[in-house]
């Protein structure tokens, strides 16, 4: 993982924080589902060991919907969503690119995911490694 770094971010009113380790060049997915597309959620998928919680826990709120699965992820302060336990890759994380400090972002690619047929094209967004 040599050419990985560590990003930070949080929520809006910073009462969560995070720190994921990733590629210095992060790809997110954009996704048109019902909820990621109200929110303008853009994943960017991580194992457990590379995501961690650093703050705010105990001030996180949880939304389940459809079938449970994906914990969906809330400051009770500012309502923003900066990551989650997605439906998706239920065994990890997905994190808001939009909750990431780009202080340690060099570049950013992101891609469409059809989220609203979700059934039809989650072997795809499983078969990427995302």
């Amino acid at each position: 993982m040599t050419d990985h770094v560590k990003h930070k971010g949080g929520c809006h009113c910073g009462a969560v924080t995070f720190e994921l380790t990733a590629p210095a060049t992060l790809k997110g997915k954009r996704c048109n589902c019902s909820i990621c597309s109200m929110t303008g959620f853009i994943h960017v998928f991580a194992t457990k060991d590379e995501f961690r919680i650093t703050s705010g826990a105990d001030n996180l709120t949880d939304y389940r919907f459809n079938t449970g699965t994906a914990q969906h992820l809330f400051c009770k302060t500012c309502g923003v969503k900066s990551f989650y336990v997605p439906r998706s890759h239920p065994d990890g994380w997905s994190v808001n690119l939009n909750c990431i400090d780009k202080t340690t972002v060099t570049d950013i690619d992101v891609a469409d995911f059809d989220g609203a047929n979700w059934e039809a094209n989650i072997a795809g967004l499983r078969s990427e490694g995302a």
